[in-house]
């Protein structure tokens, strides 16, 4: 059902119990392709009432052991190391491979977006035409981010892939000259758009 890396990761982090509920929660998401809790509670196979298997649910979905950095780090830099290893590829993914290096580089785009009321603060890295979401928070207010919000955000996911040459692209939120010195600073390159008068001098 799953990858074995993915297995191995998920293991690695969870109980056996734990683990087990996440594949059943995966099998049911697949299946009846809905994300509304209470709809996967009164599907999940489990001998309890309603009302219990909900609260079950829900706090399984609040273990610490589910957040980004601990589940989802681990497995994007599987992925991204899988793809930049040069040996031993056949023709297929040596191009899935050009379409994730460009000129060399992992390409992360930085964007913030207003999805139904929820602020959201993305990070991805571009593979062909797609992107792979490697981080994302919500913002606890509404409208742009500042300078501190997006160091913040940057800080993990630039470490995560401190292995690899990164350009960070960003839209006019990201426009702060402040934002570019502190990613030079780094040493990581950027394109972040600019107002049409900006002087970065």
């Amino acid at each position: 059902m799953l990858p074995s890396f993915y297995q191995a990761c998920l293991q690695a982090s969870l109980t056996q119990a734990q683990y087990l509920t996440l594949q059943i929660l995966i099998l049911l998401l697949q299946s009846h392709r809905t994300v509304q809790l209470e709809r996967l509670a009164a599907l999940f196979p489990q001998p309890i009432t309603f009302e219990s298997r909900r609260r079950n649910l829900q706090r399984f979905l609040k273990l610490p052991q589910l957040s980004v950095r601990l589940l989802w780090f681990p497995l994007i830099k599987h992925i991204i190391k899988q793809e930049f290893r040069q040996k031993n590829k056949n023709r297929h993914q040596r191009r899935k491979l050009k379409k994730l290096k460009h000129l060399g580089h992992l390409l992360l785009v930085i964007e913030r977006t207003d999805w139904k009321e929820r602020n959201l603060f993305v990070a991805s890295v571009i593979c062909g035409k797609r992107a792979l979401p490697v981080y994302w928070t919500l913002l606890d207010k509404q409208g742009g981010s500042n300078l501190g919000e997006q160091k913040k955000f940057l800080k993990p996911v630039l470490k995560l892939l401190t292995s690899y040459p990164v350009v960070v692209i960003g839209d006019r939120e990201f426009q702060s000259v402040q934002l570019g010195k502190w990613l030079d600073e780094k040493g990581t390159a950027f394109i972040l758009r600019q107002k049409k008068g900006t002087s970065l001098l």
